[in-house]
């Protein structure tokens, strides 16, 4: 009900979206992802949401404002405690009063509230101290997800560095190839396989058109030989989505995807990967000349025999533009459409 109040009397007051999702909220927004290590999958969503507004937010966006914003709180999988804990410390309010305080947040971004931020969060207690950490303690110096580019992925593709092991931060492997989540499953446990701890696990076709749907399937398990050795984490990479509660040092959202021509697509076993956190590089280490002559032997996959999943795999964008269909792009204020009775 109260929901509902708030509602009715934003539209009584003329508080309409374009003055809530602005280019500050949505700059807040990315900085209080950093601060409490959340979901990569935000970063789809907000580019999303910017770009129906008419906001322009894109990858380097989430990489320059997340860059110097410390993980504050201490919550699995990059922590300790639970959310249940999170929420008795204080919850985002605590977080975001911390942020506030350093400066890190416009303070006069409006709100569904009918306040600003800066008024919502002046004076919020933080209850535990383990759980939201001072600034001057974080979790990681560098919350925020970060941006990798190179041959491998020249739009992009990301990390959330507080997941991460930080010895894999830098590491160059041979690659494991599967070409689908399938091929992932069929494999993944072959004793056979040929796969050590600092092999790279790459994972094809599992993007917005190649599964199609982009799948929380990046963080794919690690083969039952090398758990039994008690190897926990390995440099994982591939177009798909992983959920905000996975762990590891997975590369995600790789655009341009598998499917639709990139080069991960061209990605074989056992060729060199070169990843560089720090300095916001993933490299395929094979030479121009053989690429040019995979790509020419390269096939995109069949697409799908009509309905939904044809309309989706024709229109929708790749993960460095948030995955949303082309047509829905600025379609703020779109208009009432006429009665068809």
């Amino acid at each position: 009900q109260l929901a509902g109040r708030q509602i009715v009397d934003l539209v009584h007051k003329d508080v309409t979206i374009s003055r809530i999702l602005t280019r500050p909220a949505f700059e807040n927004a990315i900085r209080v992802n950093g601060a409490i290590g959340g979901s990569t999958n935000a970063v789809l969503h907000l580019i999303a949401i910017a770009h129906r507004v008419g906001v322009d937010l894109s990858l380097d966006d989430w990489d320059r404002l997340g860059r110097d914003v410390p993980t504050i709180v201490d919550l699995m999988p990059s922590g300790r405690f639970l959310m249940e804990d999170f929420y008795y410390a204080g919850g985002l309010a605590a977080v975001m009063a911390s942020l506030d305080g350093a400066g890190f947040l416009h303070r006069d971004a409006m709100t569904v509230s009918g306040k600003t931020i800066g008024e919502l969060v002046d004076g919020a207690p933080n209850y535990n101290s383990e759980v939201i950490r001072p600034l001057d303690r974080p979790l990681t110096r560098e919350g925020g997800i970060s941006v990798l580019r190179g041959n491998l992925a020249p739009n992009g593709a990301v990390i959330k560095p507080s997941a991460a092991t930080p010895a894999l931060m830098q590491h160059r492997g041979r690659a494991v190839v599967f070409e689908n989540i399938e091929h992932y499953y069929a494999r993944i446990d072959d004793p056979d396989l040929d796969i050590d701890a600092s092999s790279v696990m790459v994972l094809k076709n599992c993007g917005p058109r190649g599964y199609p749907g982009m799948a929380e399937v990046g963080n794919m398990p690690l083969p039952a030989k090398l758990l039994k050795q008690g190897v926990s984490d390995m440099v994982r990479i591939s177009d798909a989505r992983m959920s905000g509660t996975a762990y590891g040092t997975v590369v995600l959202h790789v655009a341009p995807e598998a499917a639709a021509g990139g080069a991960l697509a061209l990605v074989r076993d056992g060729d060199l990967i070169d990843l560089d956190v720090a300095g916001r590089r993933l490299e395929l280490l094979v030479s121009e000349e053989e690429l040019a002559t995979r790509r020419r032997d390269w096939k995109p996959p069949a697409p799908p025999e009509g309905g939904y999943q044809s309309l989706y795999v024709e229109r929708v964008l790749q993960a460095d533009q948030g995955c949303d269909f082309d047509f829905l792009v600025g379609r703020r204020d779109a208009g009432i459409p006429r009665h068809s009775h």
